[in-house]
């Protein structure tokens, strides 16, 4: 059994940084496309970021582009989510997820999926 737990949210200023981290349970974490995706008030699900199963390639929604960046350890099982110049428009509830496909770019690619951490960007 996987299980994903996300942690890092919080309430932040417009223009300041956070940085989210997804620790995940099981010995094959190194064989998951990790991804992010986040959920406002009102609105549906949408992707934020995902990276390979190496790390080697990544890709963003444009909304994030620039801004945010993805990374993954392998060694502790851990992947983040480092968010900066953040902006009203970024507050969600924050989710990971992994993904056993070689290429995972829609949810219902995803297998496992994390409780989410609230984000909150106040103007």
């Amino acid at each position: 059994q996987v299980q994903l737990v996300e942690s890092g949210g919080g309430l932040v200023q417009a223009g300041r940084s956070l940085r989210l981290s997804c620790a995940v349970s099981g010995r094959t974490f190194s064989s998951y496309v990790m991804g992010w995706f986040r959920q406002a008030p009102g609105k549906e699900r949408e992707f934020v970021a995902q990276i390979s199963r190496s790390g080697e390639i990544t890709y963003y929604a444009d909304s994030v582009k620039g801004r945010f960046t993805i990374s993954r350890d392998n060694a502790k099982k851990t992947v983040y989510l480092q968010m900066n110049s953040l902006k009203p428009e970024d507050t969600a509830v924050y989710y990971c997820a992994a993904s056993s496909r070689i290429m995972a770019g829609i949810i219902s690619d995803y297998d496992y999926w994390g409780q989410g951490t609230q984000v909150t960007v106040s103007s």
